[in-house]
């Protein structure tokens, strides 16, 4: 009758509904019962960590103005150049100036192509922005074969504008890389990739960030024009698509189950391979497919049997009753994973499920990434996937399973050549027809995963905790269940992710999310500070003294956020970014400015301010405004000061203190204060304290 009626069942007492009866009823129910609600909280929370993308219709930019020099960038020799011609009219048609560099990324390295943007800029308008069609060379990378040349052109490039301090939006297009409508699957996959790493270095290198724009396969005069709009929009959109339709932005949302579809539970039947299957999430994976009555598994690594705990693993499955086999193989290889497809079928074990958990961990900054490490890294996720779709039989594969990353879908800084691989197997398993891949963008597991051991609570702070192995599982259950093709699953709390991830920029991609919408409204509550307090301090000083007092504020919770015990550990002139300052530290720091100024200051607050002498001059700005614009008190508030200074004449203390703040505002209005009697001029800051008592005593009439 559903959970309404079994709680009603619950409340009257009677047991029953179960089968239950007698005095042993309760004792016999209640394991029944916490079984149950521990299922239905797992199934509540794997519902809130699912995610996926989607494309939203967004105002087309019909008459856009382009200004500046914007440097068109395209493979050279590539036979879209009628495209890349038509492209550069369209672009002066509305204002820019032109420079067209034609770059073989299979050959030019990123000095190469540093060298000639200089040599090519000279004597033209300033950069106003670059468009890069790099991506579109699908031809193999000579050192990576599995990888596009296109894929490290755009590295590079993004290396070039970084090496020769290029600050200008750079715009990413590829070609039909994108499924963006209902029944439209990927036709180029490969190029996917870029949007993978360029989402990375989004939030590393926002100064060199323009976006991501995915064209059709017919790119026509009407889509070059929409083209032209999206570089000169004047909003936050950055990951476009543009269609014969019109421009659609790409935003993600919930992904709630298919309630249409018929119910169904996977199992594993036969041979299943485990790729990385000694690793620690493959471990995990292998046991869960033991737990569901596995047949056969096959687990896959490059040490095979020689793997650390490869025969504990081995015995722990074989005592849950599935038959294990321990295969060497490095899955990048072709030739090794043939032998293995076709070891297993002259067994009688044909392979009927892949689940590719295996991945090459590296972590460095998109900037920081040189060719060979990059294509290290990302071969390993994305030959292994390509070699064993291509040489298991189709009508023999069940399932394959890609074990993704949220770092190719909404980016995750030092992962770029791993979020490049995992937007490769997010777009394939989209462009599969046969439906029979599944590709699950996870977030970060615990115990084990690409997750550095002592990373933990900072992504806790970040407000990405990681996934506990078994409700992972049980998410990886439920998209099978649900026929899935793509979903992100994470456990994200938006309220502290969502400052982060726009600390440097507006991000629409989150814009629609619900619990964003949440965020946003708390980030619009009141500090707890009064602006008019810190101002009134502040009023009082001299300029130098003013600027000292903000700045000393500013270290002091710089300090704090980096955990030093004093302010001496920040230089004021160094870039925040060079003292280790991140996403994370730089949101704590403005949520402790805000309460500190009482000021609503931006997400963006440390980016636009790079280093602490430079916030500060903005925040004084913000607290303080001109000299001219402080209203000078009404009389009666002067009389206020004086009859608060009559009830302290007798407090010395309190006398020094008044003489120093008036001091303060004498020098600033530049007024010369002669002592009485003789009209000699007095030295404030040597005059001993009976000569400051008289001073004030006279001039307020205290004496």
């Amino acid at each position: 009758g559903g959970t309404d009626a079994f709680w009603e069942v619950l409340e009257r007492g009677d047991l029953s509904a179960f089968g239950l009866g007698g005095e042993e009823r309760v004792d016999q129910a209640l394991p029944v019962l916490a079984q149950w609600r521990r299922r239905q909280r797992t199934e509540a929370l794997i519902d809130s960590w699912r995610y996926r993308i989607a494309w939203k219709p967004v105002p087309d930019n019909p008459a856009p103005a382009l200004t500046g020099t914007w440097l068109l960038v395209v493979p050279a020799g590539h036979p879209d150049r009628d495209i890349f011609a038509a492209a550069t009219l369209v672009l002066q048609q509305y204002g820019a100036t032109v420079l067209t560099l034609a770059v073989d990324s299979g050959r030019e390295e990123t000095l190469d192509i540093a060298d000639r943007i200089q040599d090519g800029l000279a004597g033209l308008p300033p950069a106003a922005g670059v468009l890069s069609f790099l991506s579109l060379d699908e031809q193999p990378h000579p050192m990576h074969v599995q990888l596009p040349n296109g894929l490290f052109g755009t590295l590079n490039l993004i290396q070039a504008a970084v090496e020769t301090e290029l600050v200008a939006p750079i715009w990413h297009v590829t070609r039909t890389a994108m499924a963006v409508r209902d029944g439209e699957t990927p036709q180029r996959p490969q190029q996917a990739q870029t949007w993978g790493m360029a989402r990375v270095a989004s939030l590393e290198l926002p100064e060199q960030w323009g976006g991501l724009i995915d064209l059709p396969a017919d790119v026509d005069d009407t889509v070059l024009h929409r083209l032209a709009g999206a570089l000169a929009r004047d909003d936050d959109e950055d990951q476009l698509a543009l269609r014969d339709t019109g421009v659609l932005a790409s935003r993600l949302l919930p992904a709630p189950r298919d309630t249409t579809a018929p119910d169904r539970s996977w199992r594993p039947e036969g041979t299943v391979v485990v790729t990385g299957g000694t690793g620690a999430l493959g471990s995990h994976v292998a046991r869960w497919l033991a737990g569901l009555g596995a047949e056969h598994l096959v687990l896959v690594s490059r040490s095979g049997d020689q793997a650390p705990g490869a025969a504990e693993l081995v015995a722990e499955l074989s005592g849950m009753g599935s038959r294990v086999t321990v295969a060497a193989c490095e899955v990048a290889d072709r030739t090794a994973v043939a032998a293995l497809v076709r070891q297993l079928a002259e067994a009688g074990d044909p392979i009927r499920a892949v689940m590719h958990t295996a991945g090459i961990g590296g972590l460095a900054p998109v900037a920081g990434t040189n060719v060979p490490e990059f294509g290290y890294i990302a071969t390993g996720k994305v030959a292994g996937a390509r070699h064993f779709l291509d040489l298991i039989e189709p009508e023999q594969l069940d399932i394959m399973v890609f074990f993704s990353s949220i770092a190719g879908v909404w980016g995750v800084g030092d992962h770029g050549s791993y979020a490049a691989a995992n937007a490769y197997l997010d777009a394939l398993a989209q462009a599969d027809h046969n439906h029979r891949i599944l590709s699950v963008a996870w977030g970060p597991w615990a115990a084990g995963g690409m997750v550095k051991e002592g990373t933990e609570e900072k992504l806790r702070r970040q407000g990405v905790p990681l996934l506990e192995p078994e409700t992972a599982l049980a998410a990886l259950q439920r998209a099978l269940d649900n026929g899935d093709t793509f979903v992100a699953v994470a456990d994200v709390d938006w309220e502290r992710f969502g400052p982060v991830f726009t600390s440097a920029r507006n991000r629409p991609l989150i814009g629609d999310l619900p619990q964003t919408a949440r965020a946003a409204a708390h980030e619009d509550e009141q500090p707890d500070a009064e602006p008019s307090t810190l101002r009134a301090e502040l009023a009082l000083l001299s300029a130098a003294e003013r600027d000292q007092a903000v700045l000393d504020l500013v270290l002091a919770h710089s300090a704090a956020v980096l955990g030093h015990r004093s302010a001496d550990g920040v230089e004021a002139g160094r870039a925040f970014r060079e003292v280790g300052l991140d996403s994370v530290t730089a949101v704590e720091l403005r949520n402790r400015l805000n309460k500190a100024t009482g000021l609503k200051l931006p997400a963006t607050l440390v980016f636009d301010h790079p280093s602490p002498i430079e916030l500060a001059a903005f925040l004084t700005g913000e607290i303080l405004p001109s000299a001219a614009e402080i209203p000078l008190p009404e009389l009666s508030e002067l009389e206020q000061i004086e009859a608060a200074l009559s009830a302290r004449a007798h407090d010395d203390i309190e006398r020094v203190r008044t003489v120093m703040r008036l001091e303060a505002i004498l020098s600033k209005l530049g007024r010369t204060h002669e002592q009485a009697g003789n009209g000699a001029s007095l030295d404030i800051g040597s005059a001993t304290n009976e000569e400051l008592f008289d001073l004030i005593d006279k001039d307020l009439g205290l004496s």
